[in-house]
């Protein structure tokens, strides 16, 4: 089938991240015949480089406005059209589906949620005047819903720390032996500052990886950069493609990750991690975490229980460091657990069997 993927970039990382993971794992894994429709192609292409060239070359990234033209070509009308994350569609390619013989099954793909009403609301159908089938798809984690994106699926044997991709190498070269490694992408606004000075207070070593545009939000590029103790090593990387940052998070003891792409790929790294998920007004942000640390935190020991949600709620690390090790064991049975309850395929394989 062909199916074009509709891209508004909010998040430069987490919304173009998915479709892009979406995009590969319906092309690469289930032979489906794909184009993403982009505002912002120079980020997708960014994310999308370093993948094996016979992979990227069978998807499609087209700019959004491509879109107005690809419509008209009636032989070349999609089976399914999908809005990522409630994005509306051109009106000139919604206007060339309306003329298509054969009209197309819209999917209106929604930002994951562990939140157990999504249930009652996923698959459910979205009336439209225009009379094309629209549905609600809502990734999570139950098993009733859409699943996560798994592809590619990292193979902690594999994930080796020699192979260390050509454009970390330079950073790479600069760890220190026997020091905690901890990466961070988070949104402006964690008390990053107050963060690091606390950890510098432990008696262990720590480099510190700081992903694209993290170290602006540190002020290390005004020419006043933090003061920090010896024990903390601060370390930018530049912008890299999502399997690169794959890689990172596996190579690294802890992770704080932000936005819905990288709080996957943390989970599916086997380590302890922050999820900074997205400030909303109506502080919806806190419902979203404390439904899935209840599902995170299922079979997680109190002591554990009451450090994780410290530690995702931005309390100071010599509150809640000490249980590392439990936390690292914990993170390697959910990462197991994950796998086997996503073991159909996750949300390429139930969007095409919805589909289908």
């Amino acid at each position: 089938m062909r199916w074009d993927i509709f891209c508004q970039i909010v998040d430069n990382y987490g919304d173009a991240g998915i479709c892009w993971r979406l995009a590969r794992s319906l092309s690469s894994l289930h032979g489906q015949e794909v184009r993403i429709f982009c505002d912002d192609l120079p980020t997708l292409n960014l994310l999308a480089s370093g993948v094996d060239p016979e992979i990227k070359a069978k998807i499609a990234l087209l700019p959004w406005e491509a879109s107005f033209q690809n419509a008209r070509h009636l032989p070349q009308a999609p089976d399914v059209v999908i809005e990522a994350f409630g994005c509306e569609l051109p009106e000139r390619y919604l206007a060339g589906l309306l003329m298509a013989p054969k009209k197309p099954i819209m999917i209106n793909l929604e930002y994951l949620s562990a939140e157990p009403w999504i249930i009652e609301f996923h698959g459910k159908a979205s009336p439209q005047s225009h009379g094309i089938p629209k549905y609600f798809f809502f990734p999570g984690f139950q098993d009733e819903v859409g699943g996560l994106l798994l592809d590619p699926i990292p193979s902690l044997g594999n994930m080796s720390a020699k192979n260390i991709p050509s454009i970390l190498q330079e950073a790479w070269s600069s760890l220190r032996p026997g020091a905690k490694r901890i990466s961070i992408f988070c949104y402006p606004g964690a008390p990053l500052q107050k963060w690091l000075e606390d950890l510098g207070k432990l008696n262990q070593k720590f480099d510190i990886v700081l992903t694209h545009g993290i170290a602006e939000l540190l002020n290390l590029t005004t020419g006043k950069p933090i003061s920090l103790p010896s024990n903390i090593q601060l370390i930018s990387i530049p912008f890299v493609s999502q399997d690169d940052y794959d890689w990172v998070l596996s190579q690294c003891d802890f992770n704080i990750v932000r936005g819905e792409d990288s709080f996957i790929r943390a989970q599916l790294a086997g380590k302890p991690f922050i999820w900074h998920i997205y400030h909303q007004e109506d502080r919806a942000h806190e419902v979203k975490l404390a439904a899935f640390l209840d599902l995170y935190l299922e079979a997680a020991s109190q002591e554990l229980r009451l450090a994780t949600i410290a530690a995702m709620t931005w309390a100071m690390p010599s509150q809640w460091i000490s249980h590392l090790d439990d936390w690292n064991a914990h993170a390697l049975a959910w990462r197991s657990q994950l796998l086997k309850k996503q073991g159909d395929g996750g949300l390429a394989a139930r969007l095409l069997h919805f589909v289908g």
